[in-house]
């Protein structure tokens, strides 16, 4: 459930024959594009705002952060009663933004951009957390436009089609998710949004967010990355079907970014879906990088998550 602050087993004989078959299809498609810079396309996960990587851009590489739909600056989430002095009579009950969104939206917006920069160069799709639905259901959708698709302890559904389905497996269960709830705020049925009040004053709540979040931090940069996330969150992807296809997302090169110290997506959860990736195109599984940190990487630890995207642009 966390954004890119500073910058989620074998179907059968017949998927691996599809597998083999399709395999050379991307380079086919790639070669034919205009081979410019790698364009890292970067999709945040719940409550995240778009975010570019300055540190791969310096490295020579293009960094694109998707404005997904309720989540733009202009969108209205960052309203007066979220400011302190806060008006939580009115945080709790003004409409959402988000309101009716679906992951599907976030995918169609995310693969229009795709679309965009794969006119110029290589793409590599990056999303963490949440996200990781998004772009799963992008590489189902336009796999030859992208050259390398990245779970940075993102969720990718395989056997099971929903988010909720994976944290109701024994993998999942000691998620430190349900913490977050204590600083729930409002209806989410009558806003249309789950909405938390990540700027509560609340001593508890924020303890507890931090151990779930970004465990092992430094206060200064906890408070900075909840400054950084949106309060809401549309109530529909975390429950809609975002299951992988062999045929189309699971011929693109990838890679997983194992956030060994997760307490959000614990790292039993993420092992679990990298195995069942691996089994359903044997032919071509997952590149496993894993670093030490949490959900949302420490200061110490994101330049190893940005030495890693470095060294997988084309």
């Amino acid at each position: 459930m966390r954004e890119h602050t500073r910058r989620s087993a074998l179907r059968g004989a017949s998927v691996v024959g599809m597998a083999a078959m399709a395999s050379t299809a991307p380079a086919t498609v790639a070669s034919a594009r205009n081979r410019g810079p790698t364009t890292f396309v970067f999709v945040a996960g719940s409550n995240g705002s778009a975010s570019n990587e300055p540190e791969l851009a310096m490295r020579g590489h293009r960094t694109v952060g998707v404005n997904l739909p309720g989540h733009e600056v202009t969108s209205g989430q960052f309203r007066a009663a979220y400011q302190a002095p806060q008006d939580l009579d009115a945080l709790a009950t003004a409409p959402s933004p988000v309101a009716g969104t679906t992951l599907r939206d976030y995918a169609r917006v995310t693969s229009e951009v795709v679309r965009r920069v794969a006119r110029n160069g290589p793409v590599v799709l990056v999303g963490g957390s949440m996200g990781g639905a998004t772009i799963s259901l992008v590489g189902n959708q336009i796999p030859d436009l992208i050259d390398r698709i990245v779970y940075d302890a993102a969720l990718c559904c395989v056997d099971l089609p929903t988010m909720t389905d994976y944290f109701t497996t024994a993998e999942g269960s000691t998620s430190l998710a349900p913490l977050l709830a204590g600083g729930a705020i409002g209806d989410p049925q009558a806003i249309g949004a789950s909405r938390t009040n990540w700027r509560t004053a609340d001593k508890d709540f924020l303890a507890k967010a931090k151990k779930a979040l970004m465990a092992g931090g430094t206060d200064a940069e906890f408070f900075a990355m909840l400054n950084f996330l949106q309060p809401d969150e549309a109530l529909s992807p975390m429950t809609e079907n975002a299951r992988v296809q062999a045929r189309s997302w699971g011929r693109i090169p990838r890679t997983y970014i194992r956030h060994t110290e997760d307490l959000m997506i614990p790292i039993a959860l993420q092992d679990r879906m990298i195995t069942e990736a691996d089994a359903l195109t044997p032919d071509n599984r997952f590149d496993v990088r894993s670093v030490r940190t949490s959900h949302v990487p420490t200061a110490e630890r994101y330049p190893e998550i940005v030495a890693i995207l470095d060294e997988l642009a084309l």
